[in-house]
């Protein structure tokens, strides 16, 4: 059976706060006028209205039991009935009056058969691309909620979602069993039948690649790819399986080792093989991506260390041109001190002071060598550290299948051009073709920057480039449009075209004016715009208002706005005085001790479990998530928990940290943390909540980063803090 905690379905909480209280329980006037109309005893009332404010509140009717003292001590209070007056309908043919009164002041029916049809069919729908009971069972909630229907009890919905769920698994698996043919079969249980040289069956490969995807490895990963790709085609597999259903699968899988899957039936293993090993091709794509993108990075940052240094070091050359020129200046100079003397003698002595400095030639040369490098020019250098990478990037882009995700693919033309001459040897290659056909010669270059067209153009050679500066542009041009997602890796995971992922606009069009008129926007292109200018336009006028009573902000001369630094005025004595007294009253506890009250009042570690979506199977599954969770925030180890903690063993935490607490889970425990801080009544006293600070680190982001923006006190990047024990915080 799913817990009821790791749903929605509605349920009241162990800890229930004032506001709730008040939000949520409070009757109003006319639910109360309307209730007395209702009733004739005190206790009638009392439970016609708890019965009324819990009815809004879950959707269903709650037992005496199942409904918290303080609701109804609330409701209690805010009727002005003694506190003495229980809450009793009378009869029984008296309280189902009642509720079918509720029912209908709250426009809702009760219809179990109904309800249970309509939850059947919204859980076989969603059974297609979700796999975890819980998810099953939001959405018939959502689904009898939208029908105004009663909802039926938590055990028809459980039992419900868990048959359904396995009659289309079952499907689901024999069709991609189905699919794989004899060979495939026969392939998927090698994996985990055979064993390599070093005593380790592929399946544990396709779990975990023995090596990380380092570019000292890339020979490794390539072969390792090789593998994965003999194993067959798995996309053909899984044709028709939904892309979350196939990473669920392959979690599972990923989360057992090949003596409990043995144990699963026989097209259940090897649909969950198949999944795996369609997600290890991903993967496998996605790391010689990685390997290109941090590789190229690398060699970029190099170039501008190496930039930096030319720069100090021609600084003594740069002072002795600059004295040189002006000594030169000085013999021309027509109102000088030389002024007078004899025509063609201030030339003379020009000519002198240049030959006395080393020469014309050696002059020319160090002005070549300086200005060469005076710009922010480092594209002139990348070529110098790309050279020993050269091979491994030519044998790389020729392994992955490069997609342009827009209509521009200039790059991968570049990148071709590149390939079909990498492998000669002449110092320049003809400019690559014009991009889309057209006629400018030059228009193949249209993707690169002016110091890049600099860097790779020669005036001496006109319709050429120079080659290894070309081939430098293209990998430094390919990483940065494999970041951004303007080039594609076709079969990649992170790297893949995110355009297959977008419905078609013919199905998004019917549901625009919903959408718009929920989120409370204008439903067409020229209202968007317009009411888009007009919140920039007043966004602005705003601020132009406000500017002259900011003390803090100031506009620079160049127009950039910075803020100042505030002076600390010092702690005010009352602040010190209430921080004593808060600390005599606070008790102290353990940080252990904080997580394990957090968990158990909150509810976080229901978030965690198997990858399978089950229920954990485990025992005392509140300690066991919440050890695991302390150990992995103080940065300890299981082998070293087990040494320092008493009743807890190393293979208990290793299980439980690797197989049943992820990424996802764990920020999922995060936000439930973060929301019952939220309703809490001292967070009101920092502001009303629409607006946070952090510290942390700053995080360099490349140019259009759709997803951080410009600092307006530290410039580019992003700032992240760090986030260990942030479900004791």
């Amino acid at each position: 059976m799913t817990s009821i905690e790791r749903t929605a379905y509605p349920q009241f909480r162990r800890l229930t706060s004032a506001r709730v209280l008040h939000v949520f329980f409070t009757p109003s006037e006319d639910e109360a006028a309307w209730a007395r109309e209702r009733t004739e005893t005190p206790e009638s009332l009392l439970a016609l209205l708890v019965d009324l404010k819990c009815f809004q509140r879950m959707a269903r009717f709650c037992s005496r039991e199942e409904i918290p003292h303080a609701v109804t001590d609330h409701v209690r209070h805010c009727l002005g009935l003694a506190p003495e007056v229980e809450a009793d309908h009378g009869a029984a043919r008296t309280m189902r009056l009642h509720r079918s009164q509720v029912r209908k002041r709250q426009g809702a029916t009760r219809d179990p058969r109904r309800a249970r049809a309509l939850a059947a069919a919204a859980i076989r729908e969603a059974a297609q691309v979700r796999n975890h009971p819980p998810d099953l069972i939001n959405v018939a909630l959502e689904r009898i909620i939208e029908a105004s229907l009663e909802l039926p009890a938590y055990s028809t919905l459980d039992e419900m979602a868990a048959n359904i769920r396995t009659e289309v698994n079952e499907a689901i698996c024999a069709g991609i069993v189905a699919r794989m043919g004899p060979g495939g079969r026969q392939r998927a249980q090698g994996l985990l039948d055979t064993a390599g040289s070093d005593g380790r069956s592929m399946f544990n490969r396709l779990k975990k690649p023995a090596q990380r995807a380092t570019w000292s490895r890339f020979k490794a990963q390539a072969e390792y790819l090789g593998e994965v790709d003999e194993l067959g085609d798995t996309a053909r597999w899984l044709e028709g399986v939904a892309p979350a259903k196939v990473a669920d699968f392959a979690g599972e899988a990923a989360a057992q080792d090949v003596d409990t899957l043995s144990r699963y039936g026989a097209n259940k293993k090897l649909a969950l093989v198949a999944c795996l090993a369609h997600t290890a091709r991903m993967q496998a794509r996605d790391d010689l991506a990685e390997m290109l993108c941090k590789r190229v990075a690398s060699i970029v940052k190099k170039a501008k260390t190496e930039l930096e240094e030319i720069r100090l070091r021609q600084r003594a050359v740069s002072e002795r041109l600059i004295g040189t020129y002006r000594t030169v200046l000085e013999h021309l100079d027509p109102d000088g001190e030389t002024a007078g003397r004899e025509p063609g003698q201030g030339a003379a002595r020009a000519v002198a002071a240049v030959e006395e400095a080393g020469g014309f030639a050696a002059q020319l040369s160090d002005i070549e060598e300086v200005s060469a490098y005076h710009g922010d020019n480092y594209e002139v250098l990348v070529h110098r550290f790309f050279r020993k990478d050269r091979a491994v990037m030519f044998e790389l882009a020729a392994k992955l299948d490069l997609v342009a995700t827009s209509s521009d693919a200039s790059v991968l033309a570049a990148l071709e051009h590149a390939r079909a001459y990498h492998a000669m040897r002449r110092d320049h290659i003809p400019l690559p073709p014009p991009a889309g056909g057209g006629e400018d010669a030059d228009s193949g270059l249209a993707f690169a920057s002016g110091n890049w067209r600099r860097a790779v153009a020669d005036r001496r050679h006109p319709g050429m480039v120079v080659r290894r500066h070309f081939e430098a542009m293209v990998f430094t041009y390919l990483a940065e449009e494999l970041r951004t997602g303007d080039i594609a890796i076709a079969g990649a995971g992170e790297y893949a075209d995110w355009h297959a992922n977008l419905l078609p606009w013919a199905e998004c069009e019917p549901l625009l004016e919903g959408f718009c008129g929920g989120a409370g926007l204008p439903a067409t292109a020229a209202g968007f715009t317009e009411r888009l200018r007009h919140a920039h336009l007043d966004a602005a006028a705003a601020l132009d208002a406000g500017y002259e009573d900011n003390a803090d902000l100031v506009i620079g001369d160049g127009g950039v706005p910075a803020l100042k630094r505030r002076r600390s005025a010092g702690t005010p004595q009352a602040a010190e005085t209430l921080a004593e007294a808060i600390a005599r009253r606070m008790p102290e506890r353990s940080l252990l001790s904080i997580v394990a009250r957090t968990a158990y009042w909150l509810g976080w570690h229901h978030h965690f479990g198997p990858a399978s979506g089950s229920d954990p199977k485990i025992s005392d599954p509140l300690g066991r998530y919440c050890m695991a969770v302390f150990t992995g925030g103080v940065n300890i180890g299981p082998y070293e928990a087990a040494r320092h903690i008493a009743g807890v063993s190393a293979r208990e935490l290793s299980m439980v940290r690797n197989r049943h607490i992820d990424l996802r889970k764990l920020n999922a425990a995060i936000a439930t943390v973060v929301n019952a801080f939220a309703e809490l009544d001292v967070v009101r006293a920092w502001g009303d909540g629409t607006a946070v600070a952090a510290d942390g680190t700053q995080v360099e982001t490349y140019i259009d980063n759709l997803l951080a923006e410009t600092s307006i006190r530290y410039g580019t990047g992003v700032r992240t803090g760090s986030r260990d024990l942030i479900l004791a915080a």
